[in-house]
């Protein structure tokens, strides 16, 4: 896959609008991240480092923040399927896409400490 836009192109349409909102919240909540396919998915860096990643699946809609994205957001997120560093957002339920800005935010603001740190 060479890009974020031919992957959401693979899926079904109802799928594919979840897609594109998912990519569209990251990007105006990240607007500096580095988007690409990461590991058969939708990645995105910021400052070299990753932020966040998203993938589509036949029954949910995988969600990647690092482990340290899902562990500030424990709570929020613990109606939902986890597994380490990644969480199943349902296609057939709401999805919840102000916690997902909210996470990417945190990640922003997370990996932008990190980069500080480094200097």
């Amino acid at each position: 896959m060479e890009n974020v836009e031919n992957y959401i192109s693979t899926f079904p349409e109802g799928v594919q609008e979840i897609l594109k909102q998912m990519r569209s919240i990251i990007k105006k909540a990240a607007p500096e991240a580095v988007e690409s396919i990461s590991y058969g998915m939708a990645g995105y860096k910021t400052n070299g480092k990753p932020l966040v990643y998203f993938a589509g699946f036949k029954n949910h809609i995988g969600f990647y923040a690092t482990p340290t994205g899902h562990s500030e957001f424990a709570d929020e997120l613990s109606s939902y399927k986890q597994g380490k560093g990644s969480v199943r957002f349902p296609i057939d339920k709401p999805i919840p896409f102000d916690l997902v800005k909210r996470i990417v935010e945190f990640r922003v603001i997370e990996n932008s400490a990190t980069a500080k740190r480094r200097q």
